[in-house]
Order: structure tokens, then sequence, then C-alpha cells
């Protein structure tokens, strides 16, 4: 058998793929809403809502659901995070609002995300506008990057009257919501049907395939507009630093995963029988789950230190392992095995006991440790702004330290690897332009 068929032949059915990828938190019936929300206390200054990166007013939205205002409550939740249908999806909430539930001291916390998604939902679905544009004030922003950052702060001016611009490489928006997270807890498009609803707010521009430092430089949108907003994440993956890295078998996750979202037909894929993910983050814990999802026999995830230093939550590191994903500790890449032309295996060292070795057989090994800003690709860029650890340095209003210009996401310094943070990120972004602007316009 070729090498390309051993690859193939671990493939299951469509109709089994498609079972494999459905939506991993099936939505709330009304009653089980109804249940849900009657065990909230509605508490005083709620330590949700306190844990909650966009402060949206958990005991306020749910009491709304109690009372049969789902439109009500839609609106609470996306007035603060105008990307709360996906958030609902995708965020820890289990080391968010629901750790800091007081529930959780006697059983078991509300379950918060999933309340939120069944008032969300409907809004969605019925394509319901729920904001409106303000007048315009004929002040131009552009936005560089069209992720859960860049579509926030977009939203969140066109609401205050401004024009955004929303400028993105890729040719759909919604960046990692769209293109980097696991296909089964976003299924439906829902990412994309997200996207056209902040959209539909109208007074937004959007011009895809544009890319900061090829197609346009910092200089000329400032020269341009009258303010800047940078939330354009992190376009490169960390390498393992071993030779044979560039091999047949040895991939990026985070550009399969792209794939696999993109991809109208899963079954068409291909997947190893023995896959190995390297790295112990989200990204890792959704590559894994996906390759055993299309069809791989064995899928070994292994990350350099213990569980608890894990990015990923216990969550989701249960969530893998009950989904046939195994878990080694304590080790790291040090040899890639290869014979003709592709990966056969890892060899992996200790990090607690110094000489210690053993090999996984693999024939796809997936790179799962990080990101990084591709700053050789904006090196006009960086030689403007103030860095700090290679990420853009910012204060509590987003603003850089160039006059004009604000950044928020992924792309800033102590920025987290969460939608619900980016989209906090964009919004005070917003607010802070918008007095800006308004400030200018006084003068």
């Amino acid at each position: 058998m070729s090498d390309k068929a051993d690859i193939r032949a671990a493939r299951l059915s469509g109709e089994q793929i498609e079972s494999n990828f459905a939506d991993m938190h099936p939505p709330l019936t009304p009653s089980e809403a109804i249940i849900d929300a009657d065990r909230c206390y509605f508490c005083y200054d709620a330590p949700c809502t306190t844990a909650c990166p966009t402060g949206i007013d958990i005991p306020g939205f749910i009491q709304k659901i109690r009372s049969g205002n789902i439109k009500g409550s839609a609106h609470t939740i996306l007035s603060e995070n105008i990307m709360g249908g996906m958030c609902a999806r995708v965020c820890p909430t289990e080391v968010l609002c629901e750790e800091a539930c007081v529930r959780m001291a006697e059983s078991r916390p509300v379950r918060i995300g999933m309340l939120q998604r069944y008032a969300t939902d409907p809004i969605f679905e019925a394509g319901t506008q729920l904001f409106e544009r303000a007048p315009a004030t004929g002040r131009k922003v552009a936005i560089v990057g069209g992720g859960p950052a860049g579509l926030s702060c977009a939203h969140r001016l066109a609401m205050l009257g401004h024009s955004p611009t929303v400028f993105e490489p890729k040719q759909k928006l919604g960046g990692l919501n769209e293109y980097g997270i696991a296909a089964y807890k976003t299924p439906d498009d829902f990412a994309a049907r997200e996207v056209a609803y902040i959209l539909d707010i109208g007074g937004i521009e959007v011009k895809t395939g544009v890319s900061l430092g090829t197609s346009v430089s910092l200089s000329d949108l400032r020269r341009n507009h009258d303010a800047v907003f940078l939330g354009f994440g992190l376009g490169g993956v960390n390498g393992l630093s071993l030779e044979g890295e560039q091999l047949e078998g040895v991939a990026n996750a985070v550009d399969y995963i792209a794939e696999l979202r993109q991809a109208s037909n899963k079954a068409a894929l291909p997947v190893g029988r023995k896959v190995v993910v390297i790295g112990g983050g989200m990204t890792a814990i959704d590559i894994a789950v996906q390759s055993k999802a299309l069809g791989a026999d064995e899928v070994t995830m292994v990350y350099r230190r213990g569980q608890e230093n894990m990015n990923a939550s216990g969550y989701e590191q249960e969530f893998a392992q009950t989904r046939g994903v195994t878990l080694r500790l304590w080790s790291k890449p040090s040899k890639l095995l290869v014979s003709a032309g592709r990966v056969r295996g890892v060899e992996f060292e200790s990090t607690q006991n110094a000489g210690d070795t053993y090999v996984l057989e693999a024939d796809m090994v997936f790179k799962a440790i990080g990101q990084k800003i591709l700053w050789d690709r904006l090196a006009d860029t960086a030689q403007i702004l103030d860095l700090k650890q290679d990420r853009i340095l910012v204060d509590d209003e987003r603003r850089t330290s160039l006059p004009g210009v604000w950044a928020g996401g992924d792309c800033v310094s102590g920025g987290e690897d969460l939608t619900v943070s980016a989209v906090q990120d964009g919004k005070v972004a917003a607010l802070s332009i918008d007095e800006f602007l308004r400030r200018q316009a006084r003068t």
C-alpha cells in the first residue's frame, strides 16, 4: 500500500464524520433553560459579571429569560459583547463566569454559557437587528483585521456614527472564529452568520484581500483616516526547530483546522492512522479531537509540562480524553523520524529526567505550540510602534505609542487567546477612539 493510501485508509464514512462533527453542546430546550435560570440567585454585585471580560450583566439577562423576554435578554448580552453568540459556544465559561458562580459551592454552577446561547440564537436565526447606526459623523477609521477585535471595534464605532473600514487579508471575516476553531464547536456556518449580523448595522465598509505591510502601510492608513485600530492577530506559527520539519506529514495545526473549517466535504481530507499533536493549548485540543473525529486510529497529544500548566482548560482536556485522545506529559520533541521523504515518528525527551527518551510512531505530526506575529512582513509597522515581548504595547484604553492608533486582540502585549477578550479590546478601543474624534471635532 502506498504512503498516501496509508494516510487515507483511516477514513470513516461521510455519515460517521458528519455525526462526529455535530454540535458538541446541543442547545437547551425551553424547559431546560427555565430550570437553569431558576437556579440563579441574582446576586448583587454578581461575581459572574465581574469574571466576564466584557462585563455582561449576567443576572440581568438570566432574569429576562425567566420572564420570557428573550429579545431583551439578547440585547443585554450583545450590548456588551456583540459576539455573544460565538462566545456562548467557544469561551471557557468553566474558568470564567461559571467558575465564579456561587452555586459552585453547592453542586454545579448555573449553565451561563448555554443560557447565553439560548437567548442569542433566536436573534441570529431570525436576523432581528437590535442595534442601529447613529447619525454619520463623517469621521473615518481604519480597522486592520476582521477578527473578533476588529469587528467588535467596527460595530461599536458604527453605533456611534463613525465610518469604519475593515481591511482583511483573507476572503472571509471572522478571524479565528471562521478559520481557527474546531468545526464541532461552531457548526452550520454560525461564525459567518454572526459576522453578517454585525455588518447588518450598516456603515461598515469591508475590503478583503488587503494585507498590512504588503497591500497597504500603516502610514497610508493614518494619512487617509482619522484613526486606526490594529487587530491583525497572530499570522505565524511557532516551529519545532527540528530537522525534517518541512517534510510531508508535518503540518501546522492552525492551517489544517482552517482547511477543515472551509472544507465542503470533510471526508475528503487526509488523516493519519497514528497522529501526534505537539502542544497543550486549545489549538492542540481542537486538532487532536478533530483528527480522531476524522477517523485516526491513535491520537496522542504531547505537552512539555504538567496538566495544570496547560493553556487548555481542565474541561477541554477531559473532553479530548473522552473522545479517545491520549495525553503524554513532561516531554519535548527531540527528533523527527523520517523515511522515504515523510515523517514516520517522533522521538521525545523527558523534561523531568535528563536523558530519558521514547518514540511515538506517527504518519501525521501537528505543531500546536503557539503563534507569533510575522514582524518581518510588518517591518515598517514595528519600527514606529513600541513593542513588548514582540507584541504591541497598549495602555488601558488600547492606545498604542503612536498618536491616533489603537490596537487589541492577540497582537497586543498581554493579549489573551480568547474571543471574549478580543471583543472587549475592540469595544474599549472604539469608545476611546470616539472620545478622541469628538474631542478633535470640538477644537
